[in-house]
């Protein structure tokens, strides 16, 4: 998932998507242990779209309290 689609999504979507990518990330990985997966690289990319999103969601709570004071 690109920046430009993150940045794009409301804080409650990202919250859901932050979900639903943990979820498929920890499925990946046991997939990967059982039998080892075609492309490991998979791993990789789910693990940068998750950072990504915490990223982006740590962002908007610095702006927020930054707001607040």
């Amino acid at each position: 998932m690109k920046q430009s689609v993150i940045t794009g999504l409301s804080t409650k979507e990202l919250y859901e998507r932050l979900d639903e990518e943990t979820k498929q990330l920890v499925k990946i990985k046991l997939h990967h242990a059982v039998s080892p997966i075609e492309n490991p690289n998979v791993i990789k990319e789910a693990r940068k779209t998750i950072a990504r999103l915490k990223t982006e969601i740590r962002a908007r709570e610095l702006v927020e309290n930054k707001a607040v004071k």
